[in-house]
């Protein structure tokens, strides 16, 4: 069940009243602030309602929201939800203007603002400002995200929140949003700023001073919005523990939260060198892949051949390969309904690895749509294997409705695994892939644009193949006077490099001067260890209430994930604490509301309401290109009354395509012609489509070869009174087309380790000398009379991985370790004669010391 189905204008294509958005971004350090400015004009006779539902940051907090109607601002104020909306309905039965936004029950990261009669001509301009911290990347940079796509959540059956279907998304192709974009971006810090990168065009980075402490940057002219914007920002220095104690507000009560100065702690722990270069020989690895349709998609719109599933399943070749000897693991895949490759997790042998990998190269994007609630369940119910810690690795483009639901299940068995989440392409649930991390005491990456998915997935093995930090205590050692309530939830995971953030508020009086200490003890691979921070007491300047505001947002967190887990009890208790630290705070959550009423000079706006749902833009995935690929002269079928009658019982999922791109299809208020030929080329039964094109695209065929061939067919309809073809023979001529166009040849990296043994060595055959570049014969032939074949090919492939893939070293570098083990424990002899020959038969020139011999 979609609940935030895709619906498109109006059907008389009424205007939209949305007709700008301007972003500004303050990054201090690590801390954003974000200024959003949408821009509203009612250009209709009558007066408006526009309804408009946009994504933010999962861990996004707003703190402010405020509308301006010709000279006159309305604040908002945060109220308790129900009172809020009962408000606002209020207000426009009455007449007057009214504002509304709330959050959404099912995912932190959605938002839904009501604009309430807005007279005819008149414009409003609406202020939201919120605040988040930037997450950190493998390569040190700091990751902020402005989701531009709210791709339709897949909501299972039941598990819909008190809103139900009542928060539709209406969404467009992105070249069909009536609105612009313009962004800006302001960023400091204590250490120099190197670079900002970002997935759209920017204009030149601009210093503010000749420290280069301060820079802006702006999106270039012309940004389409069809995209979420990223950037990545680094500093010189990377990143080092900090402490900022920010002063209360003057108008707040002493001993409450917004009156007491608060304290952020920011913890990078450096562990010790001889620890994290040893690496874990056992554990329960288990994969868990989402293969709805929408995996189909293309990894990035430059390169339209590589799609989300297709990286997905080499990423999963080099985990297999990287795994160690003595592990269990197991994958399973999901859509609407899931599988496993077997019945519990096995023991890591090349008999194993070779049935997984037998079992991925045919995975597809075809199990529909997005229930990850019920796999993880089933993997929560099989027990652990003792002395095997459990990994979860979960993969997916995160667009589910049931985020808070599938949150509340992982933290519940946090105490049992680690979760890495991995969220891939556009309009991602950063709530979604962020919450499974953090609540699953792992680390969350993101895969967009260009990223290759293989080296971020790696890290997280590495991370994953670490011992576990345990025991994690955290101790404060302040002045005598001063008290500490901590308002992070327990730190649960510590990995090598990565942030830990605590806020904590400070009561009581101290001198100026004074001093803080915090120590965070923890034990790794059984030696104790520690980190000590000391702080100044002393208030920072110009931070103005970011960090309360981000000290309430995680106290507000904390507590709606308590109240979750005690639903069903008659405590009000937490309910009500969440709404009065979001009342007193002024920040957002899912049971407050910001509500604003101009009462103006108490004129009611005359007419009736007219209600309009505002489009976001959306990745129309794979229907977007389908309908690029094929669009021609509409004219050229009006008189085809066959396919006209065909397009109302047209069905998609003949093709196993995702519901997404269906409705994508189907919900054009005005489908291209082509899009029409489609829908009657394909409204024939699944028994006469599976065997024309099925077969055929599981085999390596593409979509894309098998409508083109359609194309060919139906754009040859000239005269509105030739017949068209039967939809069985249009679908069995585009047989011969279907594997246009032709696969990619495998990258050669990709190609060398899939020859790899789970034991991590390599066997001499013609597989292997082709991999190299070579015939048998010549790598034969230069092979050292003393060694047998097996050291010879693992020299030779570790040779070749450093001499020509030196700069992935990330995807290859454990299945690397794992094959300097296995020849260690060859004891050969001729190592270093092998080392030479082997440089000679490639061309290179790699040191023994450097392959780890």
């Amino acid at each position: 069940m979609m609940v935030n189905c895709c619906g498109l204008l109006t059907a008389n294509k009424e205007p939209v009243p949305l007709k700008s958005v301007g972003v500004e971004l303050e990054v201090r350090d690590h801390v954003a602030t974000v200024v959003s400015t949408l821009n509203y004009e009612n250009k209709e006779d009558k007066p408006l309602e526009a309804v408009f539902v946009f994504p933010l940051p999962g861990d996004a907090a707003v703190c402010h929201f405020s509308a301006t109607i010709g000279q006159t601002q309305i604040v908002a104020e945060v109220k308790e939800k129900q009172e809020a909306r009962e408000e606002y309905d209020d207000a426009l039965s009455s007449g007057q203007q009214a504002f509304l936004l709330e959050e959404s029950e099912q995912s932190p990261d959605i938002f839904s603002l009501s604009v309430g009669s807005l007279p005819p001509g008149e414009s409003a301009s609406i202020r939201l400002e919120y605040v988040t911290e930037l997450a950190v990347q493998a390569d040190d940079g700091l990751r902020f995200c402005l989701p531009a796509v709210l791709n339709p959540r897949y909501q299972p059956q039941g598990s819909g929140g008190s809103e139900g279907a009542s928060v539709q998304v209406t969404s467009v192709p992105a070249s069909l949003v009536p609105y612009s974009l313009s962004f800006s971006a302001r960023v400091s810090s204590p250490r120099p700023v190197s670079k900002v990168e970002s997935n759209c065009s920017l204009d030149p980075l601009q210093y503010l001073n000749p420290e280069q402490t301060q820079a802006t940057v702006k999106l270039a002219a012309g940004h389409k919005f069809d995209r979420d914007v990223e950037l990545l920002i680094y500093y010189k220095d990377a990143h080092q523990p900090t402490a900022v104690v920010e002063a209360g507000q003057a108008s707040a009560k002493p001993g409450t939260l917004m009156g007491d100065p608060v304290v952020m702690l920011s913890l990078y722990p450096e562990f010790p060198q001889a620890v994290m270069s040893s690496v874990a020989s056992c554990g329960e690895f288990v994969f868990l892949l989402d293969r709805s349709g929408s995996m189909d998609c293309p990894m990035d719109r430059s390169k339209r051949r590589e799609t989300r599933i297709g990286s997905a399943r080499d990423t999963l070749l080099l985990l297999l390969k990287s795994l160690p000897m003595g592990c269990y693991f197991n994958i399973y895949s999901f859509g609407s309904s899931f599988q496993h490759i077997f019945p519990k997790s096995v023991e890591y042998s090349q008999k194993t690895m070779e049935e997984a990998l037998k079992t991925v190269e045919e995975m597809g994007a075809d199990l529909g749509g997005t229930e990850i609630l019920n796999p993880l369940k089933h993997i929560y119910s099989q027990p652990c294997i003792p002395n095997q810690p459990r990994q979860l690795f979960v993969f997916t483009d995160g667009e589910v409705g049931n985020t808070k639901e599938v949150i509340s299940l992982v933290k519940k068995n946090s105490g049992s695994h680690r979760c890495f989440s991995f969220g891939i392409g556009e309009g991602a649930s950063s709530a979604l892939i962020n919450g499974l991390a953090k609540e699953g005491g792992g680390h969350a990456q993101f895969i967009t644009g260009t990223d290759r998915m293989q080296p971020k997935v790696m890290q997280s093995l590495r991370f994953a193949l670490q011992p576990a930090v345990v025991d994690i205590s955290v101790t404060w050692d302040l002045p005598k006077g001063v008290s500490v309530t901590v308002l992070s939830p327990p730190i649960t995971a510590l990995f090598q490099g990565q942030r830990s953030l605590i806020y904590a508020q400070l009561t009581g009086e101290s001198s100026k001067a004074a001093e803080g200490c915090v120590t965070v003890k923890y034990s790794l691979a059984g030696h104790p260890s520690q980190n000590q921070l000391h702080f100044s007491l002393k208030p920072a300047e110009d931070t103005g209430l970011t960090v309360h505001r981000l000290a309430a947002r995680t106290l507000i967190r904390s507590l709606e994930m308590e109240e979750r887990e005690r639903r069903g009890e008659q405590d009000k208790g937490v309910k009500k604490k969440v709404v009065e630290v979001s009342v007193q705070s002024g920040m957002s959550s899912v049971f407050t509301a910001f509500i604003a009423v101009n009462k103006g000079d108490g004129k009611a706006v005359q007419g009736p309401l007219v209600r309009r749902n505002v489009p976001t833009p959306r990745l129309m995935m794979m229907a977007c290109s389908m309908q690029r690929m094929l669009c021609f002269d509409p004219d050229s079928l009006n008189g085809h009354k066959m396919i006209k009658q065909s397009v109302r019982n047209s069905s998609l999922r003949s093709l196993s395509l995702h519901e997404d791109c269906y409705s994508a299809l189907q919900c054009d208020p005005e489908p291209c012609g082509a899009s029409r030929s489609i829908h009657a080329a394909l409204s024939t039964s699944r028994a006469a489509a599976e065997p024309a094109c099925k077969s055929k695209l599981k085999s390596g065929g593409s979509t894309a070869g098998l409508f083109s061939n359609l194309r060919k067919k139906l754009g040859a309809l000239k005269n509105p009174h030739q017949m068209p073809p039967e939809p069985q023979d249009l679908l069995s001529s585009c047989n011969e087309d279907c594997t246009e166009p032709k696969q990619t040849p495998r990258d050669p990296l990709l190609q060398l380790v899939s020859l790899q043994k789970a034991s991590g060595c390599w066997v001499l055959d013609p597989a292997l000398a082709a991999a190299l570049g070579k015939t048998r014969k010549k790598v034969e032939k230069r092979k050292p009379s003393s060694v047998n074949q097996e050291v010879w090919a693992t020299i030779l492939a570790l040779i070749w991985l450093h001499g020509f893939k030196v700069d992935a070293q990330d995807e290859w570098q454990l299945l690397a370790m794992k094959a300097v083990s296995w020849l260690r424990a060859q004891n050969a002899s001729c190592v270093t004669e092998c080392v030479e020959a082997g440089n000679v038969l490639l061309g290179c020139n790699v040191k023994k010391d450097v392959l780890g011999l």
